[in-house]
């Protein structure tokens, strides 16, 4: 990919103000307008805006700025260099794997590009559950409108991959309908490597679009800057206090901080886990007992299947085809509630998720041109039995989530793992194998539904994985429902905000991406105004 431009290079040949790591000593003090914690959906959205808006902002990313140039399509340089902590973070009982980004652009820079609003169903749950009247689907209409104008995001015109058509097939013969995914690309080759880090800047993460144009209108950016406290003073934040991170791990000796922050408003964007974390290092009012609470991850179980022919499921646009079936098909606070798609495969990620070992393993990998997989997405948050995880904080300060898998979920993982299997089957599948350590590859539905209705369905032996994190800085319409109010400000600390995925009161129900970039647009546009800057729009 050696002829692709790298705008990242560009920008920091014309002057970027870039420091940490390669890139420069961290000075001892910095003095700005706002300092934005992270770089990902929401800091790329509030940068944009805010430096557009004439304010001095300081971007703090705890990962390393990489770019297309970086970007070789392998998984081995991928998950160490672009993820929380090597692509293997856990919960606390290690039953779910999940997948965040620690990179310049957060996740936005290794996901799959998948892009939905906000459903109509979960905005109506917040207004009347959690005191959000102004979240109405018109009222933020205009400010999704912009963020999908800004990035891209459209629906992907060209036919799917096999591995999602198969979905479409499968689905279709049980009278199922898949609808088109809408994608953030532009130019995308459609090579599948979107997880790995886009090597021809197609995707229009915020590594590309937003964090390049807030550098452009002035704003310093730190790599490898691990944001590890605010100073608080009365109800403001009067310092945030910085470390030189590696790996995102903070140095053993802290007596000494590399960077300190004074700021005149603080803008909290690190992500669900990453958020609460910082506030909870810091000491911050939490006179209800919220911060950290109500974490969600729509947990994810999976079914992989062996077709006939071959599927190549790590080539082409990873995840264009989806079905939302199994979420309209019952009330929102009614039995756990799932959105099927089609993921891409990579060996490694791959390996590492499919149960067993030895030879039954080999055998499977050794079909693995053929494997096509499902997964399902767990509408977590709805319902009094699946009140989500909890962050708290190991003995050197980092976050560790705690997420029960409660009987009321695991209900939905077997469920979800019945009607996946049943549309690979109708699709053709040879064999098919839900993932789950005691589960067998079965050869008929009739034997795969017998099996998988016996099987005991624990942590640990199913398996789950997440890539959304939600939660854990709830916004709410009173102070005791939630850490941030409507429009992100923290309800005790006067000049801190809320702009990411941590801000949702309970799942999202659908790939959280552009509800983040909708949502934090409209709080960044009103925030720009009280903070005196030139009113802007994303565009």
């Amino acid at each position: 990919m050696s002829n692709v431009h790298d705008p990242i290079r560009a920008g920091l040949a014309r002057g970027w103000k870039v420091l940490g790591g390669a890139h420069g000593p961290l000075p001892e003090r910095i003095q700005c307008d706002v300092a934005i914690i992270g770089s990902g959906a929401g800091a790329g959205i509030s940068a944009e805006i805010l430096a557009r808006a004439g304010l001095n902002v300081v971007i703090v990313e705890e990962g390393p700025l990489k770019s297309s140039t970086d970007f070789h399509q392998r998984e081995s340089d991928a998950y160490p260099q672009l993820y929380q902590e090597s692509a293997a973070r856990k919960t606390a009982d290690k039953a779910i794997n999940i997948l965040q980004g620690r990179c310049v652009g957060g996740s936005t820079t290794v996901n799959w590009t998948s892009s939905f609003r906000t459903p109509t169903s979960t905005l109506e749950w917040w207004q009347r559950h959690h005191g959000l009247t102004d979240y109405h689907p018109d009222t933020l209409a205009p400010y999704f409108q912009q963020a999908e104008m800004r990035l891209n995001i459209t629906p992907w015109l060209l036919p799917p991959n096999e591995n999602n058509d198969l979905l479409r097939r499968g689905a279709g013969k049980l009278g199922i309908a898949a609808a088109a995914i809408s994608r953030n690309v532009k130019g995308c080759w459609n090579l599948g490597s979107c997880g790995m880090g886009c090597p021809t800047n197609a995707k229009q993460s915020m590594l590309v679009t937003t964090i390049p144009t807030a550098l452009d209108h002035g704003a310093t950016l730190l790599v490898q800057t691990r944001a590890e406290r605010f100073e608080l003073a009365g109800d403001k934040v009067v310092a945030l206090q910085c470390f030189e991170s590696k790996q995102g791990v903070a140095p053993a000796d802290r007596s000494k901080f590399a960077t300190k922050i004074e700021a005149k408003h603080y803008v909290l964007a690190a992500g669900a886990i990453n958020s609460p974390a910082v506030l909870l290092r810091s000491g911050a009012p939490d006179p209800h007992q919220l911060l950290g609470r109500r974490t969600f991850l729509h947990p994810v179980v999976l079914s992989a299947a062996v077709m006939p022919e071959p599927v190549g499921a790590w080539q082409g646009a990873p995840q264009t085809l989806y079905t939302d079936h199994f979420l309209e098909t019952q009330p929102i606070d009614g039995p756990m509630g799932y959105k099927l798609e089609a993921p891409p495969l990579h060996p490694v990620i791959f390996a590492s998720t499919v149960p067993g070992y030895g030879q039954a393993q080999a055998a499977l990998l050794g079909q693995f041109p053929n494997t096509h997989v499902l997964l399902a997405l767990l509408r977590d948050g709805f319902h009094a039995e699946s009140p989500g995880g909890s962050v708290s904080l190991r003995s050197d300060g980092s976050p560790l989530l705690d997420y029960p898998l409660t009987d009321y979920v695991m209900d939905g993982a077997r469920r979800a793992l019945l009607s996946m299997m049943e549309i690979q089957f109708a699709a053709g599948a040879r064999q098919v194998l839900p993932l789950h350590e005691m589960a067998q590859p079965y050869t008929a539905w009739s034997q795969a539904r017998d099996a998988v209705q016996s099987l005991p369905m624990k942590p640990l032996l199913t398996k789950m994985v997440s890539a959304h994190v939600m939660g854990g800085c709830a916004m709410a319409g009173s102070e005791r429902q939630g850490v941030v109010r409507p429009d992100g400000r923290h309800w005790q600390i006067a000049n801190l905000s809320v702009h990411d995925g941590s801000l949702f009161p309970t799942s999202i129900g659908a790939n959280p991406q552009l509800s983040i970039y909708g949502i934090v647009n409209s709080l960044t546009q009103r925030l720009a105004g009280q903070l005196g800057g030139t009113p802007q729009v994303l565009a």
